[in-house]
């Protein structure tokens, strides 16, 4: 059913963040076309909190040392809020070129297993399938030839021509 997240950054200064998150941050990405990165992200986790209201959302990256993050950081320039002691984990906000603020933390929370790998276990699981091999076609390319499968199979075969 869901297979990921996708979380988008309003920012004045887009070129510049993306270059902060590529370079600084150190995520890989891809350039979807026109220059419209979309960098992955490590597992990711979802809560939903009690509200007065909808529709409000907040975005943490989580670390897993956040006095290494401040440092490793401040080596590049970018500044940090004051670390503050959360029930949930260690808190602070990373400064982006255009003035925008991320927050990052490191959880002192139980983390939940990535989703997928809980659905591998069971597919793995079930009779009649194994698990996927290490060895072999890189994991990419295995990726690639399931979709083109996939693809060729959900194709409605071509009717013959009468003549």
């Amino acid at each position: 059913m869901i297979i990921g997240s996708h979380t988008i950054i309003q920012s004045t200064d887009a070129d510049a963040d993306r270059v902060f998150v590529r370079d600084v941050l150190g995520l890989t990405g891809i350039d979807s076309g026109g220059g419209w990165l979309i960098f992955a992200l490590p597992p990711s986790e979802l809560a939903i909190h009690p509200s007065l209201k909808n529709d409000v959302h907040e975005h943490y990256l989580i670390c897993a040392d956040v006095d290494a993050f401040v440092a490793k950081v401040a080596q590049h320039g970018a500044s940090c809020s004051p670390i503050s002691e959360q029930n949930w984990g260690r808190l602070t906000q990373v400064t982006l070129p255009s003035g925008g603020k991320l927050g990052v933390y490191e959880a002192s929370h139980a983390r939940p297993e990535a989703a997928v790998a809980k659905r591998a276990a069971k597919k793995s699981a079930k009779p009649g399938k194994t698990a996927p091999k290490k060895q072999g076609a890189p994991k990419k390319q295995r990726r690639v030839a399931k979709k083109q499968s996939a693809k060729r199979a959900a194709k409605p075969a071509k009717a013959k021509k009468r003549r």
